[in-house]
């Protein structure tokens, strides 16, 4: 390991991109509480609309016949899992530690929503005429391009053989 520690590899910007996230998770689903119709798209543009929803299951709608406690206890394993890799994971590795707090802070942000409302509000919706993606958050949203990051950490380790220094 390199003695060059990545922003995201230090406590303390972890906790505060942590808790900017997940406020700003929280903030959006306030906003999408009060201001958008239940279950009615809200065209955006050619392709995205706004359409506020309840997911009982965990990202993009997957488990939702499973009881509530589980879900709760599986976002707090995974939470838990990401933290230990966060910590055995070499400091100089940027890709993997940001993709660490992304993943924590959707993870958190739709535990915060689970807890306080038994399910997690979506209202981020791509389709098409004959299409349609799952409804999403920006909690969703992080945890997948946080998993993205982690792999591109990954590829570029098995690429270079080393990990890239920014």
């Amino acid at each position: 390991m390199s003695g060059h520690r990545t922003l995201f590899s230090r406590p303390m910007p972890i906790a505060l991109f942590v808790v900017i996230a997940i406020a700003a998770d929280q903030l959006l689903k306030y906003l999408v509480e009060a201001f958008l119709p239940f279950q009615q798209a809200v065209p955006v543009m050619p392709m995205l609309a706004l359409y506020r929803t309840y997911n009982y299951g965990v990202a993009f709608s997957m488990l939702s016949g499973m009881e509530g406690w589980f879900i709760v206890g599986m976002r707090l394993v995974v939470v838990a899992f990401v933290l230990w890799l966060w910590r055995r994971t070499p400091k100089d590795r940027f890709f993997a530690h940001l993709g660490y707090a992304m993943i924590i802070a959707g993870a958190l942000g739709n535990l915060v929503d689970r807890l306080l409302f038994g399910y997690v509000i979506d209202y981020i919706l791509f389709h098409t005429d004959s299409w349609s993606f799952a409804v999403f958050n920006l909690a969703d949203s992080l945890i997948t391009i946080g998993a993205g990051a982690i792999i591109l950490d990954e590829l570029l380790q098995t690429k270079w053989g080393r990990s890239l220094k920014l």
